[in-house]
């Protein structure tokens, strides 16, 4: 089958996940599936990444809440090891791993649980800036700095949240004490001091909180038939992302796979910041095929 029509869907426990798959099933070369997830983002920001991989069957989805996908288990926190049986059940639904993975930000913590729960499913996983602060040697004033974001989200509303959290998440080494203690003026970020109201953003309402406090089984990952391989943008150098993906690297033993641009970079323009597509694609080619 070949199936370039968004919006397929998948019933879980609690939950109907959207997915897309991009070229034929079984895959015409006998190479695995890439899939390719992220969180809290959905499918729509591996579009241009895709499209580099013309020879591939890509397959991406909405993680459970989260775009396309629904969830009925009256929950709204993203929870990795919940996300891992749902691709657990996707994988299965498209006849089987194992599959090549790309995961990116919250997607990489989800990967890193899917391999330890279903090693059989994957058979080389990059992980992509994984934000596990448990991981920092500074966790400590780190946790304190993502609990000054969400108390000033709840407090004064998107954007003086949003400007804290981009201060945060743009932070160079590690965090002093009292972090964020004076929040900055969401001016210099271009963004509005006035509070619509809302309170549900997924990075800022508390619901990606089992996300940045996941802690990987290194022994069992260490353990998997799965090659796992950290990886990290060369803009993000110094800043929490890069410094998580050192921590896991060294805890595994392995090396960091730097990659083109910085967090988003394998974005094209689907939220008007793109990265280097082409050239993360082409990075993503080199260190699969180092398998």
């Amino acid at each position: 089958m070949t199936d370039t029509t968004p919006h397929r869907t998948l019933d879980v426990p609690g939950a109907t996940i959207a997915y897309d798959v991009r070229g034929p099933l079984p895959t015409a070369d006998g190479r695995p599936p890439l899939v390719l997830i992220g969180q809290p983002m959905d499918a729509r920001g591996f579009g241009t990444l895709a499209s580099y991989f013309p020879d591939r069957t890509v397959v991406t989805y909405d993680p459970r809440g989260i775009g396309r996908s629904t969830r009925h288990d009256g929950l709204t926190v993203h929870d990795p090891a919940v996300q891992a049986q749902d691709l657990h059940a996707l994988v299965t639904e498209l006849g089987g791993g194992p599959v090549d993975l790309l995961g990116s930000s919250g997607g990489a913590v989800t990967a890193l649980a899917w391999v330890t729960a279903y090693p059989q499913d994957v058979r080389t996983v990059v992980a992509h800036e994984p934000p596990m602060i448990a991981l920092l040697d500074d966790a400590d004033h780190a946790r304190d700095a993502f609990a000054r974001v969400d108390a000033a989200y709840q407090a004064h509303g998107w954007g003086v949240g949003m400007a804290a959290f981009i201060m945060m998440t743009s932070w160079q080494g590690p965090f002093p004490a009292g972090f964020l203690t004076d929040l900055p003026d969401p001016a210099q970020f271009g963004l509005p001091a006035q509070d619509d109201g809302s309170r549900d953003d997924p990075l800022m309402s508390g619901a990606s909180a089992p996300v940045t406090a996941f802690v990987p089984d290194v022994a069992a990952l260490r353990e998997a038939p799965t090659r796992v391989v950290p990886a990290a943008g060369i803009e993000s150098e110094g800043i929490i992302t890069w410094r998580t993906t050192h921590a896991l690297a060294d805890r595994l033993g392995a090396q960091v796979a730097v990659f083109p641009s910085n967090h988003g970079g394998f974005m094209g323009d689907e939220y008007g910041m793109p990265g280097q597509p082409e050239a993360f694609a082409a990075r993503l080619r080199e260190v699969l095929a180092e398998a």
